[in-house]
């Protein structure tokens, strides 16, 4: 089941960083703010897997 999840995990941070470039495209955020932007995003979306992950494991 673990496995399972880390790779769905990984699919997710990988598909959720690519919009979030193309949204640095898109809205032409200057260079020096994309690493917060993209720290941001990641930390979000690691704190809702890993939410995900508990409530799945102790439902």
């Amino acid at each position: 089941m673990i496995s399972i999840f880390i790779i769905f995990a990984v699919f997710i941070l990988y598909n959720i960083n690519k919009m979030t470039n193309s949204l640095c495209l898109q809205k032409d955020i200057p260079e020096d703010r994309q690493p917060k932007v993209f720290r941001t995003i990641n930390i979000l979306v690691t704190i809702l897997l890993i939410s995900s992950f508990v409530e799945i494991l102790y439902a």
